[in-house]
């Protein structure tokens, strides 16, 4: 099963995901229109990605050029570019190993504690954990300790 995050790296907010049994374009674009339905970020939002083929592919493409965004991929084997991109975008410089961090994060805290019997209840299990528990009371080091959604009510 594989598992597609978007996050908000100003916020640390997990805001769009999906799960599939293949790593294919429609896993990331299912993540990527989920994200901007519960955003609906504004003409010039940054959307960085590495250089993946589902997310080099047309029909993804074509979603961040619909919405006005503006596009960072990774250079070519070339992992260290992806931080000095966000550096660039006025991001935190940390922003790339958060991610990193989620991910971990979600394998420790869900993945490895839980078993289910289909792949419903898993994606149940993570819904729970995201909207549940990273979003709300899971608190972030790069947040100064705050949670995300109680962070993003302090900046509004």
């Amino acid at each position: 099963m594989y598992l597609e995050v978007m996050m908000d790296l100003h916020s640390r907010r997990v805001i769009g995901w999906a799960v599939s049994n293949r790593m294919k374009r429609d896993l990331a674009i299912r993540a990527l229109k989920m994200a901007t339905a519960f955003r609906s970020p504004p003409k010039g939002c940054i959307h960085h990605t590495d250089r993946g083929s589902q997310y080099c592919s047309h029909d993804y493409q074509k979603i961040p050029r619909h919405h006005g965004f503006k596009m960072s991929m990774s250079g070519k084997e070339n992992c260290y570019e992806d931080a000095a991109v966000l550096r660039r975008a006025n991001s935190p410089p940390d922003c790339l190993l958060n991610l990193l961090t989620c991910f971990k994060t979600i394998k420790a805290e869900l993945i490895s504690r839980y078993s289910w019997d289909t792949r419903r209840q898993a994606e149940m299990g993570i819904f729970g954990y995201i909207n549940g528990f990273y979003n709300l009371r899971r608190h972030q080091s790069a947040l100064g300790w705050k949670r995300p959604v109680a962070f993003e009510r302090k900046v509004a």
